[in-house]
C-alpha cells in the first residue's frame, strides 16, 4: 500500500536532507516539499507566510494524486496544529494509502546552527531564513522547537527520531530502521 511519510519537525532538524536521500534510494517516491511548491507562487519572496497555506493545499492535492497512482510520498513539512496533520492523514486515506508521521527532534541550539548553515545552500533556503528572521529569528526558532514538543504530546502515534549529534548518515540509518519497523519500508 502506498504511504504518505510525513517528516515533521522544526526547521534545521534534517527533514529535507533525509527526504531527498530517501527518494534517491527509492525510485518512484515523490519528495514533496511544500516550501518548494511555495517557491512556485508569485510573491512568495516578499510574503512567505501568506502563501504557505495555499502551497500546502497544492502539496496535499499533489500527494493524493501520486498516492492514487500507487507510489509513496515523502513530505518534509513542519506542522504544529493537530488539524493540519489530520488533513495530511485524511488525504492519504482518501487515496487509499497509509500515513506515517515521523517527528524529527534536535537540540534547539544545534537546530538553529543547522538552520543558519542551510541559508548558504540554496536560494530558497536564503529566503526562508529571511522570512524567519523577519518574524523573530533565533527566538522564533526556539519558540517553534518548544511548541513542537507540546504538539507531540498530543500525537502519541508519531514516531520520534532524534537527530542531535548525528550526521546525515546516522540520521538516515535511524530513519530507515524506524520505517522498517513500522511498515516494512526503509
Amino acid at each position: 500500500m502506498p504511504t504518505l511519510i510525513h517528516l515533521n519537525g522544526p526547521s534545521g532538524v534534517g527533514k529535507s536532507t533525509l527526504a531527498q536521500r530517501y527518494v534517491d534510494e527509492h525510485p518512484g517516491v515523490l519528495n514533496l516539499d511544500p516550501d518548494v511548491v511555495l517557491s512556485l507562487i508569485g510573491g512568495w519572496r516578499t510574503d512567505f507566510f501568506r502563501f504557505l497555506g495555499p502551497a500546502r493545499d497544492l502539496a496535499v492535492a499533489m500527494a493524493g494524486a501520486h498516492l492514487r497512482a500507487g507510489y509513496d510520498v515523502v513530505m518534509p513539512q513542519l506542522v504544529m496544529r493537530i488539524e493540519e496533520a489530520e488533513r495530511f492523514q485524511a488525504a492519504a486515506g482518501t487515496a487509499n494509502a497509509g500515513y506515517l508521521e515521523l517527528a524529527l527532534l534536535a537540540d534547539p541550539e544545534e537546530q538553529i546552527t543547522r538552520f543558519r548553515r542551510r541559508a548558504e545552500e540554496s536560494h530558497l533556503d536564503r529566503h526562508v531564513t529571511q522570512a524567519v528572521d523577519a518574524q523573530g529569528g533565533d527566538d522564533l526558532l526556539r519558540t517553534i522547537n518548544g511548541d513542537f514538543l507540546v504538539y507531540l504530546d498530543h500525537r502519541p502515534n508519531a514516531l520520534r527520531l532524534a537527530t542531535s549529534g548525528a550526521g546525515s548518515d546516522a540520521s538516515y540509518a535511524r530513519l530507515s530502521a524506524l520505517l522498517r519497523s513500522s511498515s516494512g519500508r526503509g
